[in-house]
């Protein structure tokens, strides 16, 4: 081969190898990020023709579906309006638009393509994504929505064995049909995963898991729950000042004593207190298949509203153990200290989604329950367990008795305002709280 025949030959080599690189950026390596460009008219227009897949509730009922539009385009509909908007969230592909599930699991609703698919297409006119099915349960959310009356709250139920979310209800909502009304009472504001608020003595949970599992305490450990008791060289007072004396662990939790848990935090060390409560999921986005920017992690924050790192010495780390101290948390975050706590000191990885499945009716993928941590022993878990049901059977958690099933919870009040990703939403004091579990033999 002559020079010239060589170095053309080596021209067409170097064009062909750059004209493969670039165009595997565009429709492999960066498809993704192409195609969630707002910019992307082509994307824009090739949204309008998806057929995006269904989203089910556990027992099958549709909680979203795709219905012709004008031009060969699709809309979106919510059969269940209000009841699961905070959930499922909402699509609007004419604006680019989406919340929820809808978005999390976007990529699977409208059928997603990647690698070769993407630079052939489908031979089809108009793509169809996948369905996907949910864990959440509508007579479940029915009864939760139902016991809320209206009133401005959250009510988040997993299933500890698996993570599985059953219910998630927040209020004020909204209908999934509409997302850009407004009005009074109307909020596409997700308090379960959004909203901060302070725990109160729900959080004491935490702490005696704290306690217990470090083998510093024991339920029978006997602390003095006089009131008031210097805590950070302020003075921390129990409900009504009530002095108990010297008094074991399950009586403390039973009856909610301030001092007694403010004390155990502070001899336990922030350390310990600031491990378990990561073990626990706090400092972190909960793992949820849920929109990063829809959820927020529940931790400690200054007095000017900046979230304290892991540790702080600014932590004031006896009002942080009875759920006061700046800490703020989603009502998320405290189902899954319960879960926790049921299901044997196992934290399961919280979980919408439970399969995907094709218009074929081929299942694609399934999601399979998954640890996210040993928050603790299984003994001490259930040592932590009989101290929560002492509280429904005697404590201040008796107004969730459930007549045959015995219950173990923790009640809690906060006393301050919300804190989120959302500093509008209205200011809350003396919000009541509480996490339960049924307990089976």
């Amino acid at each position: 081969m002559n020079a010239p025949i060589a170095k053309l030959f080596a021209v067409i080599v170097v064009l062909f190898a750059l004209l493969v690189v670039f165009t595997s950026r565009w429709t492999v390596f960066d498809a993704k990020s192409l195609n969630n460009d707002s910019l992307n008219r082509r994307t824009l227009i090739d949204e309008l023709k998806i057929k995006r897949g269904r989203i089910f509730a556990d027992d099958g009922e549709v909680l979203a579906r795709s219905i012709p539009a004008a031009g060969g385009t699709f809309g979106r509909t919510y059969p269940t309006g209000d009841l699961f908007s905070q959930a499922v969230g909402y699509a609007i592909p004419s604006l680019g638009r989406s919340a929820g599930i809808e978005r999390s699991h976007g990529d699977e609703l409208r059928g997603l393509q990647t690698g070769l698919s993407s630079v052939f297409g489908q031979l089809s006119r108009h793509r169809t994504g996948d369905d996907v099915y949910t864990s959440l349960d509508p007579k479940a959310q029915k009864v939760a929505l139902d016991e809320l009356a209206g009133r401005a709250g959250s009510v988040v139920a997993l299933d500890p064995r698996t993570g599985q979310v059953k219910v998630m209800v927040a209020l004020p909502s909204y209908d999934d049909n509409h997302p850009d009304a407004t009005g009074p009472g109307i909020s596409t504001f997700n308090r379960s995963t959004q909203g901060g608020y302070p725990p109160g003595s729900t959080f004491k949970v935490v702490t005696a898991s704290a306690a217990i599992d470090s083998g510093k305490y024991t339920p029978g450990s006997v602390v003095n729950g006089d009131s008031p008791k210097k805590v950070s060289g302020v003075p921390l007072a129990n409900d009504a000042n009530q002095s108990f004396g010297n008094i074991d662990l399950t009586t403390a939790l039973t009856f909610s004593v301030n001092t007694v848990w403010a004390q155990v935090a502070e001899s336990l060390g922030r350390g310990t207190m600031t491990d378990y409560m990561k073990r626990f999921g706090f400092y972190s986005k909960p793992p949820l298949d849920y929109p990063s920017d829809e959820m927020v992690a529940s931790r400690p924050y200054s007095s000017t509203g900046r979230p304290l790192p892991p540790g702080s010495p600014n932590e004031d780390i006896g009002r942080i153990a009875i759920g006061q101290g700046g800490l703020r948390v989603t009502p998320l975050q405290m189902a899954m200290v319960a879960a926790a706590v049921a299901n044997r000191g196992k934290l399961m990885t919280p979980r919408f989604a439970t399969k995907v499945v094709d218009q074929d009716g081929r299942t694609v993928k399934t999601y399979k329950p998954s640890v996210y941590s040993q928050v603790m022993s299984p003994s001490s878990a259930a040592a932590v367990t009989e101290m929560m049901k002492k509280v429904v059977d005697e404590g201040t958690g008796t107004p969730a008795q459930l007549g045959g099933i015995s219950v173990a919870g923790k009640t809690g009040t906060a006393q301050v305002g919300v804190v989120g990703s959302n500093l509008t939403q209205p200011r809350v004091s003396g919000a009541p709280s509480t996490v339960t579990f049924p307990c089976t033999a």
